[in-house]
């Protein structure tokens, strides 16, 4: 034996563990697993010879049958729901059903023992949904809020400095002709009379 062993050990362990928690999750696991318990007791208790000392008690009646059919019904039903989940709705169903059949039937349910195990695990293969899977973020760039670029900086695109470069809003753009030189300059507006001794309209 080597000092690696216990490594590869554990190693194998967890992959194994991880493998049956991933198989576990894609499937009414718990449902079908009470569900299997559930028949069990009610398939076994009518055939079952207890001694106690030495006295034998033997509890099979003449719906023993019956009980079989019942027990071997849920265990098929809780192998379904592992392996055929689109059923899933008609085998909580029915195995409800049997559970309420087998008070009557079988020793009061299995000595409501199989009655309380299929009852929850129907009651959970009808209630249980496989769940959604992840939706993928957005990756590159894309879909940003706000309509940013791509690979762009949001704040260097919000704010921005301020620059000389910028015309003023009261400067009139350059027709390519000779603008004479005599203006009013804009200051001379303020007092709402012109520099010629008149007023300014509009």
């Amino acid at each position: 034996m080597s000092a690696e062993t216990p490594v590869q050990t554990a190693g194998t362990f967890t992959r194994l563990r991880l493998r049956f928690r991933a198989w576990r999750g894609n499937r009414p696991f718990w449902a079908g697993l009470f569900t299997l318990l559930g028949g069990v007791p009610i398939a076994y208790f009518p055939y079952a010879t207890l001694k106690l000392g030495t006295m034998s008690i033997a509890m099979a009646t003449t719906a023993g049958a019956g009980s079989l059919i019942i027990g071997v019904l849920l265990v098929t039903l809780g192998l379904t729901m592992w392996f055929q989940q689109a059923t899933r709705v008609f085998a909580g169903v029915a195995a409800i059903v049997l559970s309420l059949v087998s008070l009557v039937v079988s020793n009061i349910g299995g000595f409501i023992l199989g009655f309380l195990f299929a009852l929850i695990g129907g009651a959970l293969a009808v209630s249980w949904a496989p769940g959604a899977p992840p939706q993928e973020e957005a990756q590159d760039g894309k879909d940003t809020e706000g309509g940013a670029p791509q690979a762009a900086d949001s704040d260097t695109t919000l704010l921005r400095p301020v620059t000389d470069d910028i015309a003023s809003p009261y400067q009139a753009p350059d027709s390519g002709r000779d603008v004479p030189g005599d203006r009013t300059p804009e200051g001379a507006w303020a007092g709402g009379e012109d520099t010629n001794g008149g007023y300014r309209v509009g």
